[in-house]
């Protein structure tokens, strides 16, 4: 456990430690991190991700899996949300997003280069299955339904316009249509595509460090709430589903490993674009970040 924390999670940690330090001594600006985060979302991340979908192998997937873990998402989400709204009487897209936070991990940029470390490039599957889900359906999902709830005149067909020019999911539907299809992809391009894709997670992360250290980190309840739900119930509730199928061991370790993973940064984003309150949203990131060091180390 004191060797996956120190020589596979806490490198990968530490990026995002060093933005919020630099953040917090003013040294790199909020605006500055942004057009980083904002270069690393259009330029990185795309190639980054399109190697991953469009290399493995759809027929080992186990989509009994992958159910089960969207089964846990819907169930915390939904709990999130009721307690958020009704016991602790946040405005509903707010609500929303606290909620969203709960089941939205930092897969793509945290989990992904962490099992990399631990388990070798290829051997971390089920993570590149829940990247894709996650990516293509679930973020998908609150894309649409968040600007429909902040924009009451925001249109159904705008907001999937917004979806469909997303390139996050360009990439991972060229991804997977080329992979199913048996379209190779020429070498030298999956090596540049490799190579540009290498920087994405650590200017990202770096990104949201600097970001989230503009936030007070004093827990509030509605924080330690959600942190609480995020940390405990969703790989509680995942691990336990997970035990109704006969998965390889591979999979059940890493989709719980995965479900342990802190909050991901896109409820931060969502918040920041429809112009919710973030002083709620940015710890519960923080604080899942830093306390899920020990659960992940555990589990791996």
């Amino acid at each position: 456990m004191l060797y996956v924390l120190t020589h596979n999670i806490l490198p990968v940690f530490s990026i995002l430690a060093l933005g919020f330090i630099l953040g917090r001594t003013q040294l790199v600006s909020k605006a500055e991190a942004t057009t980083l985060n904002r270069i690393a979302f259009l330029i990185l991340q795309p190639p980054l991700i399109f190697p991953l979908i469009n290399g493995v192998d759809f027929e080992n997937f186990a989509f009994s899996g992958i159910a089960f873990y969207g089964m846990g998402q819907a169930v915390i989400f939904s709990a999130t949300f009721m307690t958020c709204r009704f016991i602790l009487k946040h405005e509903i897209v707010e609500s929303w997003l606290l909620a969203m936070a709960t089941i939205f991990v930092n897969s793509v940029l945290y989990i992904w280069p962490i099992t990399n470390l631990i388990y070798g490039e290829g051997a971390n599957i089920p993570i590149a299955a829940i990247v894709a889900w996650d990516a293509s359906i679930t973020f998908a999902f609150f894309i649409v339904s968040t600007d429909l709830l902040a924009n009451k005149t925001s249109s159904v067909s705008a907001s999937l316009k917004r979806v469909a020019t997303n390139p996050i999911l360009i990439v991972i539907v060229l991804g997977i249509t080329m992979n199913l299809l048996h379209i190779p992809t020429p070498a030298p391009v999956l090596t540049g595509l490799k190579f540009v894709g290498a920087a994405a997670a650590p200017l990202t992360l770096f990104a949201l460090g600097v970001i989230l250290s503009g936030h007070s980190l004093a827990p509030s309840k509605t924080i330690i709430v959600v942190s609480s739900l995020k940390l405990f119930g969703l790989p509680l509730l995942v691990g336990a589903l997970l035990t109704l199928g006969a998965l390889e061991t591979q999979w059940n370790q890493m989709l719980l490993l995965n479900a342990a993973g802190p909050a991901g940064a896109m409820a931060f984003a969502l918040a920041v674009l429809h112009n919710v309150r973030t002083d709620r949203i940015a710890p519960v990131i923080i604080w899942t970040s830093v306390l899920s060091l020990f659960s992940l180390a555990w589990l791996a």
